[in-house]
């Protein structure tokens, strides 16, 4: 059985990791709570430009088609940071319904 992870998906990581330093410093997380929905609109964009909120949909209604383990790298970046935002609730919850 295979546990390394895919060229895509290490590349997923890297660029979701890369993401998260340049936008979700410890300061900047205040500011994101200090906001009117409790976290960053902006940064919400940004996950959507990067193709992060149709990660899990399957390609035929427009998403990538990511699995468990796409889907995991994408949280676990997420729990590094203490991200705010209604990923799992929204976008996980929803496209693995």
């Amino acid at each position: 059985m295979d546990f390394e992870l895919t060229d895509e998906q290490r590349l997923l990581r890297e660029s979701v990791d890369r993401l998260l330093a340049d936008h979700y410093a410890f300061a900047q997380r205040r500011g994101y709570l200090a906001e009117p929905e409790g976290w960053s609109t902006s940064l919400w964009s940004r996950y959507a430009e990067q193709g992060l909120l149709g990660l899990p949909f399957a390609e035929e209604y427009g998403g990538f088609g990511g699995g468990p383990i796409e889907i995991m790298l994408v949280m676990e970046a997420f729990g590094r940071v203490l991200a705010l935002e209604p990923y799992l609730a929204t976008v996980v919850l929803g496209g693995t319904a």
